[in-house]
């Protein structure tokens, strides 16, 4: 069984996610961007929202997304029944971006094993 503020975590990242694509219309606020976890307090006084971005508009995402904070908390407050909606806060998560690039390494090294075991074949 999750424990509240597990769901409360989960709550708060579903609510985001879904204000950030349809509420927002902030220019600066990049196409692709992911919520991928919330973190919130025990006493829910505050949040840490990590968000990943897919393309090279970080920062100016980020700024719209911490100075939009404000009008997200109003929206999760009127979304989620709790007795007092934290303060949020976004933080900048590369593990996608990360991960991609792994990936990217991992095939490249497998083309080029697989090339060097073709060529050994013919030698």
């Amino acid at each position: 069984m999750k424990t509240r503020i597990t769901r409360i975590n989960d709550e708060i990242a579903r609510v985001t996610a879904n204000i950030i694509r349809s509420e927002l219309s902030d220019p600066r606020i990049g196409t692709v961007v992911s919520v991928i976890k919330a973190e919130t307090t025990t006493d829910l006084k505050h949040c840490k929202i990590s968000v990943s971005i897919l393309g090279n508009t970080q920062e100016s995402t980020m700024a719209a997304l911490n100075k939009a904070s404000g009008f997200i908390r109003k929206r999760i407050a009127e979304t989620i029944n709790l007795r007092q909606t934290p303060e949020i806060k976004f933080e900048y998560d590369d593990s996608i971006e990360h991960g991609m690039r792994m990936r990217k390494l991992i095939e490249s090294v497998s083309v080029a094993d697989d090339e060097k075991t073709t060529n050994d074949a013919h030698a």
